[in-house]
């Protein structure tokens, strides 16, 4: 198999819990276990995937190594994805427009009209 690209890997949804996780703060591999209720070796595999990508590093510390995210290998994730992000965002704007075109109604309550209704 040849080298996996930032999408393939993020791809999997355990490691992108993981990648969630590191976000957050760093983790040892005992924690991330431990939150992701998968077995070591599995967890490990996917830390060295991670690892191998460049999408996260490790530090030691004592007998454990701490993981943290690099986010910078998902830069090209993020430039996929900002055309996609003007699309919507062109969007809103154009439903943020129309309903401001639209007349008031009776407050709502939990998305029911307030007229006719009747006390219990």
């Amino acid at each position: 198999m040849g080298v996996l690209s930032t999408f393939e890997i993020v791809a999997e949804p355990n490691r992108r819990r993981i990648l969630d996780l590191l976000r957050v703060e760093r983790r040892a591999v005992g924690d991330l276990v431990a939150e992701l209720g998968l077995a070591q070796p599995a967890v490990s595999k996917h830390l060295r995937v991670l690892r191998d990508a460049g999408l996260v590093s490790a530090d030691v510390d004592g007998q454990r190594r701490l993981y943290r995210l690099n986010a910078e290998p998902l830069r090209e994730l993020d430039a996929w994805v900002a055309p996609y992000r003007r699309h919507w965002a062109k969007h809103l704007d154009d439903l943020e427009r129309h309903l401001a075109t639209m007349p008031d109604e009776t407050p709502r309550e939990h998305g029911v009209p307030q007229r006719g209704r009747t006390k219990r």
